[in-house]
């Protein structure tokens, strides 16, 4: 009897938690970790503060929270193959499905735009960056045991160096404006499938 009593406990309190967290990246989003208060998230989460410090000891935590949450419906959304570990080699379609779904991602597109200051590299310390580490990992040993990877790179090293080049790329397009410049993003895409792939 315990047992189910805390079971429902447990749900409220992640549906709750859930709650802050969402509250959080629309105002975070916004107005920004300075032009947000954890009394205004409270309020519209329909709690307390100190009922917001329960499950986030500090304003910094919960930001810090709320990044990792945009960020990994960013990835979940554009990059569900590459979670899963399949990739069909198409960098110029990993960039396309990352900007496109930046708008449903504001605080990510917030932090990746430069307006926190710095924060961008919270960006490559995510549960969800790990899932899509491990997953291009894998896509690069399946591409190498199929013939059409490189037999001489390292696929952990070099997923490694992707995700750094598309983070990169995501925060220069973004910080100059949102535009890319054809002949650039070409240049990439080359320099990326000449590294990577069999010729």
């Amino acid at each position: 009897m315990s047992t189910a009593v805390l079971d429902v406990s447990q749900g409220k309190g992640v549906r709750t938690r859930q709650a802050v967290l969402d509250e959080a990246i629309a105002q975070f989003a916004a107005l920004g970790r300075r032009g947000t208060s954890v009394s205004s998230i409270a309020r519209q989460a329909g709690l307390t503060p100190s009922a917001v410090y329960v499950y986030f000891p500090s304003k910094q935590a919960l930001f810090d929270a709320a990044v990792d949450a945009d960020a990994a419906g960013l990835i979940a959304d554009a990059l569900p193959e590459l979670l899963a570990g399949a990739f069909d080699g198409n960098f110029g379609q990993v960039f396309a499905r990352l900007l496109a779904c930046l708008p449903a991602h504001p605080l990510a597109r917030r932090v990746l735009s430069g307006d926190e200051g710095t924060g961008a590299e919270r960006l490559t310390q995510l549960p969800a960056e790990l899932r899509l580490h491990e997953g291009l990992t894998a896509a690069l040993r399946r591409g190498q045991r199929e013939g059409t990877v490189r037999s001489d790179i390292d696929p952990e090293l070099c997923a490694i160096g992707l995700e750094s080049i598309v983070v990169a790329l995501l925060i220069a397009i973004l910080q100059t404006g949102g535009d890319t410049d054809p002949r650039s993003s070409a240049g990439v895409l080359a320099v990326l499938n000449a590294a990577i792939y069999t010729p």
